[in-house]
């Protein structure tokens, strides 16, 4: 008995020594195989993809020597290297705000407080290095302003909400298009009789939306497809839509793509990226918000957002009316301790640069080319301020570890956001932007047109 025992001990450290192998390699599996596998295999899959255009490749069809992406260092060399092609089931991924990634890596999130919608950024080893591609059968978008009322099915694949919600008149399928009857949920029969209606309701002069230039930027909560946004431009006033990514589909996607300023945001456990005092008006069409919940914390970051004055009005904020407002200077930038003479020399410079970039861009580029524009490092939004003439509108982004110079953009009656420029750009959606910006020189220029 005694022999047995001795022996069954002897045994009994490698037993357990190859169980624990057998979890080791199991939790390897588990944590690994699904990043690990599908992010590799998106690499492989890009990689192949670009060699195919002749892409990041030598002769031989090795990927070569590591290289800086803006090639070697040499004057003469300006070509950039370029980065795979992700694949395509990640047409729509947006990093850090993947609902997937937040499962799977079983993060504990508080649905009640939205949180699981707000950002978070996945560890290093679970990022893709690779471009998104776009949708299969991707079109040309339609141009503005017809893309207000109808855009392309395949750029959006999307239809859920035709069916959903066919009795507010979000969205019709017609085809190979989605139309936009202007509808939501508070206004079956269409957006610019609500609007008036506010208008009216706020005892607005001839009511008109924009209160003689006084309301200008709107904050539009719970925005769906954005056609209340809009239908506010055609009145002068620019509304930053806010919808996060949730089980409507990315409805900022079909923002973006009729051509109306949008942003993915909630409000839940974290401020919103704007300033105080940014917003003349704020909207939410039964958001299915609990603007008690916690004491009311969301009714005080609303309240923080809008300016003072009567029914929200811009009489106690000292800004003149649009369009005056977009070149004079205001009185917050004392806050920065900017001169007025510093601001209009800023102002009349990005006029200047901005006409010569269009003469630039003229023998290349039609009139309706460009829509949505992101001026990355925007200051003080004079670059977007130079272009009030085009029919485009530009997303200003301001470093947040940068001067809190986003005020100064919405005193001056433009939108923008802060952003972290080191991180990813995962407040908009894929395939949103017609020209991106960064400081004096263009770093993406994507139009797919027949120009």
């Amino acid at each position: 008995m005694r022999g047995r025992n001795d022996g069954g001990q002897s045994k009994r450290p490698i037993v357990l020594f190859w169980a624990m192998v057998v979890c080791l390699c199991f939790l390897f599996l588990y944590f690994s195989g699904s990043n690990g596998h599908t992010r590799s295999a998106a690499i492989e899959y890009g990689t192949k993809f670009s060699r195919s255009l002749g892409w990041g490749s030598d002769a031989d069809g090795d990927d070569g020597p590591e290289e800086s992406i803006f090639g070697t260092g040499d004057a003469n060399d300006v070509k950039p290297r370029s980065f795979p092609v992700c694949d395509d089931q990640y047409s729509e991924l947006i990093p850090c705000l993947d609902r997937n990634m937040a499962l799977q890596t079983r993060l504990k999130l508080d649905l009640n407080l939205m949180e699981h919608y707000e950002r978070h950024c996945p560890l290093p080893e679970r990022r893709f290095n690779c471009l998104i591609p776009p949708p299969h059968g991707y079109k040309v978008p339609i141009k503005w302003p017809k893309s207000r009322d109808v855009v392309w099915k395949a750029n959006i694949p999307h239809t859920h909400l035709a069916k959903e919600k066919k009795d507010q008149n979000w969205m019709t399928v017609a085809g190979e298009k989605i139309k936009f009857p202007g509808g939501g949920t508070h206004f079956h029969h269409g957006a610019d009789k609500y609007i008036s209606n506010i208008a009216n309701m706020l005892n607005f002069k001839d009511n008109s939306i924009n209160n003689e230039g006084m309301l200008r930027t709107v904050l539009d909560v719970g925005c769906g497809v954005a056609s209340f946004g809009g239908y506010l431009l055609s009145s002068n006033v620019i509304s930053m839509s806010l919808a996060p990514n949730d089980v409507h589909e990315n409805q900022i996607q079909f923002a973006l793509e009729r051509g109306i300023p949008a942003y993915l945001g909630v409000l839940g456990t974290k401020r919103l990226p704007y300033p105080s005092r940014s917003f003349e008006l704020a909207h939410c069409s039964r958001c299915r918000i609990d603007w008690l919940q916690r004491d009311g914390i969301l009714m005080l970051e609303l309240d923080r957002l809008l300016r003072p004055g009567e029914m929200h009005r811009d009489e106690g904020s000292g800004l003149a009316p649009w369009p005056a407002r977009l070149t004079t200077p205001p009185p917050r930038l004392a806050d920065l301790y900017v001169t007025a003479d510093t601001f209009e020399k800023d102002t009349e410079m990005w006029q200047q640069r901005v006409d010569n970039y269009w003469k630039l861009f003229r023998p290349k580029v039609k009139q309706d080319s460009i829509r949505n524009i992101m001026d990355m490092k925007a200051n003080f939004g004079s670059f977007a301020a130079a272009l009030k003439e085009k029919d485009v509108w530009v997303m200003n982004v301001v470093p947040h570890d940068g001067p809190r110079t986003l005020k100064i953009i919405y005193d001056r009656g433009l939108i923008g956001s802060t952003h972290d420029c080191s991180g990813t750009v995962e407040q908009w959606s894929c395939i949103s932007y017609d020209l991106t910006i960064l400081l004096e020189q263009t770093v993406k220029l994507s139009f797919i047109d027949n120009m």
